[in-house]
């Protein structure tokens, strides 16, 4: 039985926190380092932004800057492109990176691309899903309910299809990056930059994808643990 003082599942939140923790400090490196790296074309994040959206059929998409640190994002229900202040103006290598890969966001919108439709059709119920998952969960513990139980890890199965569904959104995104700036912009040893960083940020969403399942797996096992009890 699953005791309040001792719940082994924990060791599965442990396990994702750590695997988080290890990307963001990866990524905050790899930004690190390659923000302090001038790209040779001299370009900003904006400029070489604008130009991408422009030779990918994206003129409508506008390139506005926003406040924050690594806020950088695509609006696709008003075909903004924001990029964060230090993105922005920065000819830098890694500020050109992260313009290009949202740049690669407002491509996929435009084409059509399938997974980025999927992503967007769960952003409801995953919303609703992680905000209610746990509260009904538990409150099916509290009162010994199993069809409650149920309806939580219902709900939290939305929550961890949003995350999965976004690795591809994101990995084909930056290899978009990638693709467009080898193409003229950026030379070899650059691109090795972009590359480092964009990996680097692309172990987030796997750690996010990661920590969700873990979710997952402890909710089931807890919700085991009950019924065999019982």
């Amino acid at each position: 039985m699953f005791r309040y003082y001792y719940d082994p599942t924990y060791i599965l939140v442990v396990l994702g926190a750590l695997v988080a923790l290890f990307a963001q400090m990866k990524v905050s490196s790899a930004y690190s380092r390659w923000s302090q790296v001038a790209s040779r074309t001299g370009m900003t994040g904006a400029q070489i932004a604008r130009q991408i959206l422009d030779a990918n059929g994206c003129s409508g998409v506008r390139v506005e800057r926003v406040q924050g640190k690594l806020t950088d994002h695509y609006d696709p229900e008003g075909g903004v492109l924001r990029l964060s202040s230090e993105v922005y103006g920065s000819s830098s290598i890694a500020a050109l990176g992260v313009a290009a890969h949202e740049a690669g966001h407002a491509i996929q919108d435009a084409q059509d691309y399938a997974p980025m439709r999927i992503r967007a059709s769960l952003v409801p119920v995953a919303n609703i899903g992680s905000k209610a998952a746990v509260p009904l969960f538990m409150l099916g513990l509290l009162v010994s309910w199993e069809p409650l139980l149920k309806i939580g890890i219902l709900c939290f199965v939305f929550a961890v299809l949003f995350y999965v569904v976004t690795l591809p959104v994101e990995l084909n995104a930056s290899g978009r990056a990638v693709a467009v700036l080898s193409s003229g912009y950026l030379a070899e040893d650059e691109i090795r930059g972009v590359k480092a960083m964009l990996s680097a940020a692309a172990l987030t969403y796997v750690a996010a994808a990661l920590q969700a399942v873990l979710q997952l797996v402890r909710l089931v096992l807890i919700a085991n643990s009950r019924r065999r009890d019982d």
